[in-house]
């Protein structure tokens, strides 16, 4: 869910900036540098410390971590595509700009934007079980990977599974989301397609 929202504010901010450009562009492009001054999990922190700890206000801060990846990538395919050939050639038909974003730009950022996508998911679950763990996620009694591990923690002489298994579970999901965003980045690239 944070990652889904992510995509849909970074994109649609990209799109904005990258197609519009002047001084709309250098405004978002100031929010999201100042956005990306501070290291995501200790936004995400601030974010929680400041709306309350629950899991709903944790994906909240996640979320709002993760727009200035999207924004970026969005911003800086869309500006090499503004002034391609067939870009312009819509224009000179006359197609309404939002026309030629959702026909002709949207179409060709999807692929590096569904490689962002599988990746990202990773870095969420990771930081959904670093807040969770800190207490600043979900709260007990729901279950949540970082929950169990600090759970598990204050045990872990006599009962070290409770944090092995849920590390575990976090272990194994991000790297499948990292090797299936691989997968993805291979069979979308033209370059490897020989």
């Amino acid at each position: 869910i944070a990652v889904g929202i992510a995509v849909l504010i970074g994109t649609l901010l990209g799109l904005i900036a990258g197609y519009v450009g002047g001084w709309i562009d250098t405004f978002i492009v100031w929010l999201v540098d100042i956005m990306l001054a501070f290291p995501g999990i200790l936004l995400a922190i601030a974010i929680v410390a400041a709306l309350g700890p629950s899991l709903r206000n944790a994906l909240i801060a996640i979320s709002i971590t993760q727009v200035p990846i999207y924004t970026r990538l969005v911003r800086a395919v869309t500006i090499g595509l503004r002034d391609s050939e067939y870009v312009n050639a819509a224009k000179s038909l006359g197609v309404r700009p939002p026309r030629i974003i959702w026909s002709h730009i949207l179409p060709n950022i999807l692929s590096p934007l569904m490689v962002q996508l599988t990746l990202s998911i990773g870095t969420a679950i990771l930081d959904v079980a670093a807040l969770g763990f800190l207490g600043l996620g979900a709260q007990p009694p729901a279950p949540e990977w970082g929950v169990m591990i600090r759970d598990g923690y204050r045990q872990f002489l006599k009962a070290p599974w409770m944090s092995i298994f849920p590390g575990l579970a976090i272990f194994v999901s991000v790297i499948g989301f990292n090797l299936l965003g691989d997968a993805v980045r291979d069979v979308l690239d033209p370059r490897l397609k020989t």
